[in-house]
Formats: C-alpha cells, structure tokens, sequence
C-alpha cells in the first residue's frame, strides 16, 4: 500500500474463529466494517456530528479478498486510502495486515454521504470535507493491482 493510514487495531475475538481454527468469512466482514466506523469518526463523523446535522454515511458496495489465515488472539491492523472521491462518494481501499505485515484482507468499499431528513444522497458538508482531505489518496497509477476486480471463472 503506497499511503495509508491505520484506523483500527484490534485481536482475533473467540467467537470469530470456526471449525476451521481460523477467523470465519463473516469477521472479515465485522473487522472492515469497524474499521470504516472507525475512518468515518476520524473525519468528524461520529455520533454527535450525525445527531446534530441528520447526516450518515452508508455502504453501497463492498468487496473482501481474502489473503492468509487469522487465528485466535492474532493482532491485525487495518490500514485506509481514499481511491476516489466525488462530493458525496467516497471508493475506499483498505487492507488487514497481521504483526507481520502480512496482507491477511483487503476489503474495496463505496461509501455515499446521507441527509437523514431528505432520506436522500448529499454532499459531504464542509466540516467533513476537511477530514476527508486529511486521509491518504491515491492517485490512478499507484493504485493497487487488486482494486476494482470482478468476481468470475476465468475460462480457458
């Protein structure tokens, strides 16, 4: 990952691991989405900023790669770029790497700013903006080779 940011940190939780001894599909899942939450405080839009201005953030789009095993107790970071932005979407990268820092998950997102009282799409307000600025971007050619696959067979 060329610049990112480190926005969660946290171990491999009990009730995360399956009958495989290893961190299940779904906690993948659970680890990028705190991890977003977490992204989303860290530019200003945490709990107080959505009850005062009736704006949120939801998830459009999300797509976790798999890459090594997690295993019980394991330390795992999780780091953020921005890949593109508009001025209500967000297309984040972000990757779970182990103390090692070994790639253990990527997961591609697409977030879109929310007014909560129009229940429809809306820029980010200006207070945000600011934090999104803050964040790592990347530019086009530094973009990871993993970023903006499709799931499919490949055929001979």
């Amino acid at each position: 990952m060329s610049d990112s940011q480190l926005i969660w940190e946290g171990r491999v939780k009990a009730e995360w691991v399956d009958y495989n001894n290893h961190m299940n599909d779904a906690a993948y899942a659970i680890v990028f989405s705190t991890a977003l939450d977490s992204m989303l405080d860290k530019i200003g839009l945490d709990e107080a900023f959505r009850e005062e201005n009736h704006y949120t953030a939801y998830t459009l789009e999300t797509h976790v790669l798999y890459r090594t095993e997690a295993v019980l107790d394991e330390k795992l970071d999780v780091f953020v770029q921005i890949l593109d932005k508009d001025e209500k979407r967000l297309h984040l990268w972000m990757e779970m790497k182990n103390e090692s820092s070994e790639l253990v998950a990527a997961s591609e997102q697409m977030i879109m700013g929310m007014d909560q009282a129009a229940g429809r799409p809306a820029p980010f307000p200006p207070a945000l903006v600011k934090g999104i600025e803050a964040l790592p971007h990347t530019e086009a050619k530094f973009r990871p080779s993993m970023a903006g696959r499709a799931i499919g067979i490949k055929k001979k």
